[in-house]
């Protein structure tokens, strides 16, 4: 079926109902809804072990496939995390397709009420979270174990799966948690604060077995990030922070420990969730104080969208 045109979002909607638009019906979103975990299951986990069984049997297919599949998705081998970055990455067709197919609307909506990504709110964000995550992180050293560097066996080549593939891995979670289900579950009430707080639920279970520090550690990161869409008006704040704490913390372990060790983390101390916790909530006001001081607009305006176009 082909749409003579696409809908528009309420004029003065803030980011959590930008769905609340003209063609909006409340099965649309719970449609979507189903769809998009499903979708998120099913491509994440195929692409991934596609791509992984290629790598297989072009390079590796004197060992055992088991061994390798193991090895792989513990992150013991930097193709089992170039598969699972590029698997994730598959999120942001998904949401871009969701919002086509689904809500009839354009999938720019995703990044922002302008309807576009604000490059100088990234980049400035992207900055702040350098500065703030890592100087939390350096700090909570002093309370626990030193930072002692001693690179793992092959540190290069997850080096540069981890700089070229971990931005794109955790944009496309933010454009899927924080951008389309938080705006599906967003326009099922007229609170904004519900799709916030379910999109946000959501993600933290997704992270699967975990105990109840680095849960409540994944929630509270996720609920700030959606609390920062939602007063700034778009992802660009959620994407740096995502973005800097995926890349910083793989990098770190690459040089002390593992990067296996990240991906295989189940567990946390209530000391060291804190710690995380504090960094994000100091981040989070500094983004937010960015975007007042650069008056970024928080609300659907639809004669300036139109001026724009």
């Amino acid at each position: 079926m082909v749409l003579e045109r696409t809908a528009l979002p309420p004029d003065g909607a803030g980011y959590p109902q930008i769905l609340r638009g003209e063609s909006y019906v409340w099965w649309r979103s719970v449609l979507g809804v189903v769809v998009g975990l499903a979708l998120f299951l099913l491509i994440t986990a195929v692409v991934s072990q596609a791509l992984v069984t290629l790598f297989w049997a072009t390079t590796a297919g004197n060992q055992s496939y088991r061994d390798y599949f193991a090895k792989a998705f513990a992150f013991e081998l930097p193709i089992g995390m170039l598969s699972v970055n590029l698997g994730l990455a598959a999120l942001i067709p998904v949401a871009w397709g969701l919002m086509a197919a689904i809500h009839q609307m354009k999938p720019r909506w995703l990044s922002s009420v302008q309807p576009r990504i604000r490059w100088r709110y990234l980049f400035g964000s992207l900055a702040i979270a350098a500065v703030a995550l890592n100087g939390v992180m350096l700090l909570s050293t002093t309370v626990g174990e030193p930072l002692s560097i001693h690179p793992q066996e092959g540190f290069w080549a997850f080096l540069a799966v981890i700089v070229l593939t971990s931005p794109l891995q955790a944009a496309a979670e933010e454009i899927f948690f924080r951008g389309y289900l938080l705006q599906a579950l967003g326009s099922l009430v007229p609170r904004a604060w519900f799709g916030v707080v379910v999109s946000s639920v959501v993600f933290a279970l997704l992270h699967g077995t975990q105990n109840l520090p680095l849960f409540a550690d994944r929630l509270v990161f996720a609920l700030l990030a959606g609390l920062l869409v939602w007063r700034t008006g778009g992802l660009e704040a959620a994407i740096a922070a995502h973005v800097i704490n995926n890349v910083f913390a793989y990098l770190y372990a690459g040089l002390s420990t593992s990067v296996a060790a990240i991906r295989g983390l189940k567990e946390l101390s209530w000391v060291n969730a804190a710690f995380d916790v504090g960094g994000f909530a100091l981040f989070a006001v500094l983004a937010y104080l960015l975007s007042r001081l650069m008056k970024l607009r928080t609300r659907v305006s639809l004669s300036q969208t139109e001026n724009a176009d």
